[in-house]
């Protein structure tokens, strides 16, 4: 299957975080160890230099967005794996990083819009047109809370009419923008060529029960062999024309019940209760309980887990312990860490 048909089918993509060492310096070793988790879990892909990988990375001075693409792209060089890469920036520095993208391999290029809040909904175009002319295209709803912008309905229906446009990220946490972006694909006649994936981490299984092909999420950054299994038990739900049976009526109760779950998991993840602002340290920490990161270190000193964030990981952890991997991952350690 090609990482096109993968990507259309609907996969489990984890976004990809940044290890780093105590004195947050690229953390090599464990970096390719949480790829080969992915691998080893059963994800359809991974998404590189995105917000779970830490924005910073694009900063020219940072001297890690290539590296940490490499790291990647050379781990999954034998794999069928979709190879996603983050690109951020005004135009230079964006088609800049889909041409490093293009040449180490990656197939198709996640498109973040944060450096361009102020602009208008023709620049914005023109900048996504000047990407998809170097790789393929996976637009990017980004929530507000973390740096994105609303974006109105007019604006994804020309989006879905980019050529090389492949895919979405919808990950708005809300509903109605969700809404919006589905019609917008839907109304452009492309609904057969453009992937929509769930990046609304608040709401993974009723996504994932309606109109979506599969997830790219900071969520599955943690517990992914748990979501491999949950997305083939949801694709078994669903037939091949989206609907469900009344034999089925049962299994669709028992994963909205998950759902609900997983979202009050997520919660304490993400840290919801503090604007988000713990997330990708929350994301760091359970990694780092089940020894694949040293420590949640980020890039920024000041970004770590908000006061009380802990106790509501270690809450969700004994209501949930089923939406965990953590005896698979306790049976790969050593291998992945070689």
């Amino acid at each position: 299957m090609t990482w096109r048909e993968t990507l259309l089918e609907g996969a489990v993509i984890p976004a990809h975080p940044l290890a780093l060492t105590a004195e947050r310096k690229l953390d090599e070793r464990r970096q390719r160890a949480l790829t080969r988790y992915y691998a080893a879990a059963g994800a359809g892909g991974v998404a590189v230099g995105v917000h779970t990988t830490q924005f910073q990375i694009h900063d020219p001075g940072s001297g890690l967005l290539q590296p940490v693409l490499e790291l990647a792209a050379e781990e999954l060089s034998d794999s069928d794996m979709i190879r996603i890469a983050g690109i951020c920036g005004y135009t230079k520095q964006a088609t800049r990083e889909a041409e490093l993208a293009v040449s180490l391999g990656y197939h198709v290029g996640l498109v973040s819009l944060g450096a361009l809040k102020e602009e208008s909904l023709d620049s914005l175009i023109d900048h996504i047109e000047a990407v998809a002319g170097i790789i393929p295209v996976m637009g990017f709803y980004l929530q507000p809370a973390v740096g994105g912008r609303v974006l109105p309905y007019k604006f994804w229906s020309r989006l879905s009419l980019i050529d090389n446009l492949v895919a979405i990220k919808v990950a708005p946490f809300n509903r109605y923008q969700t809404t919006e972006v589905i019609r917008a694909v839907a109304n452009s006649g492309r609904a057969r060529e453009i992937a929509l994936y769930t990046g609304n981490d608040d709401n993974i299984i009723a996504d994932l029960l309606t109109s979506f092909q599969g997830g790219l999420l900071g969520q599955w950054a943690v517990w992914t062999r748990s979501a491999v299994e949950l997305l083939h038990e949801i694709k078994s739900t669903v037939n091949s024309k989206g609907e469900q049976s009344c034999e089925q009526g049962c299994s669709t109760r028992a994963l909205l019940t998950l759902g609900s779950q997983l979202t009050d998991a997520n919660s304490a993840i993400f840290d919801a209760a503090n604007s988000f602002h713990g997330c990708v340290p929350g994301i760091h920490e359970i990694l780092r309980r089940q020894g694949l990161l040293a420590g949640r270190w980020c890039l920024d000193p000041n970004e770590d887990l908000s006061p009380g964030q802990s106790e509501e990981i270690d809450r969700v952890l004994r209501l949930y312990p089923h939406l965990t991997d953590d005896s698979f991952v306790l049976g790969n350690l050593d291998r992945w860490l070689r």
